[in-house]
């Protein structure tokens, strides 16, 4: 009986000392001051089509970063909810995924979910939509070139044997599959296609970055029948030939892709294609002659 009233007692004590300590933490967060606050500015570019007269601008806008989020996205969010429900963006994963919210921040393409805010308060942060692109309202660019261009090259998987679709799987060695990394992962953000000067001024014949790539990433797929289709589709001097290696498009990409390096490819196995389709005409004038 007196071991069951000891630990009944023990309890109690630490239950009294619990309750002490939680009252002293209470009270020293109660008394701790608040935090200074750190207002930074956003300077946002504004145009809606649909007002009568409204040019191009600047706006900008101060929020403290003590109640905000740690990424640029976070901040527009915030602006839109709380001060100003006119400004328009794009976004939706916010994690990097979909692409939605690629944006030029402080001169640089990139997506604003995984562009950090800069925390000193004495540099505003400068957000503009993609460059060298039709506005659609704000910093919503018009997509419509970049995907009609992605569609031209057919990003899907094709055979010249259709009978068997559907029926069976079609495997790929694991070496095979190692070809893809760096590529599939891209995720049309239109980044580094929008950073291309050769873009900028031919983006109606050039394909740019993004959808080179992707074409790359389907023409050395081992399950696809259809590469020398592709190269003969890029044989004209802009869709491919345009790029001259400035590689802004490798340094801008947000999830750290080689755009650059696969139209390189594409260029050598155009040169190779090019030979097999030059060499049978030889070989028939040379047999006439």
């Amino acid at each position: 009986m007196s071991v069951v009233c000891t630990s009944l007692a023990r309890n109690a004590m630490a239950l009294r000392n619990t309750g002490a300590m939680v009252m002293v933490r209470y009270a020293q967060t109660a008394a701790a001051p608040a935090s200074e606050p750190r207002i930074k500015k956003f300077q946002i570019y504004r145009w809606d089509p649909d007002t009568m007269g409204d040019k191009p601008r600047m706006q900008t806008y101060e929020i403290d970063l003590n109640n905000c989020g740690p990424m640029v996205l976070d901040a527009l969010i915030k602006i839109k909810n709380e001060m100003d429900p006119t400004l328009t963006f794009r976004r939706s994963c916010r994690e990097g995924i979909c692409g939605s919210c690629a944006m030029n921040i402080n001169g640089g393409n990139t997506l604003a979910c995984l562009n950090k805010i800069d925390s000193n308060t004495s540099k505003p942060i400068k957000i503009y939509p993609l460059p060298h692109m039709y506005v659609v309202k704000d910093l919503v660019p018009d997509m419509s070139n970049f995907y009609a261009q992605y569609k031209s090259i057919e990003p899907f998987l094709k055979k010249k044997d259709e009978s068997q679709e559907g029926k069976e799987q079609y495997h790929q060695t694991v070496e095979d599959r190692q070809k893809l990394d760096g590529l599939y992962e891209c995720i049309l953000c239109a980044c580094c296609s929008t950073s291309c000067p050769s873009y900028w001024w031919n983006g109606d014949k050039y394909l740019g970055p993004a959808v080179l790539m992707q074409a790359y990433r389907w023409m050395i797929d081992s399950r696809d029948e259809f590469t020398e289709e592709r190269l003969s589709k890029l044989q004209d001097p802009f869709s491919l030939y345009r790029c001259h290696t400035i590689m802004n498009c490798t340094k801008t990409c947000p999830k750290g892709l080689n755009p650059g390096k696969a139209i390189a490819e594409i260029k050598k196995m155009m040169a190779t294609y090019k030979e097999k389709v030059i060499n049978p005409v030889n070989i028939v004038e040379n047999h006439q002659t």
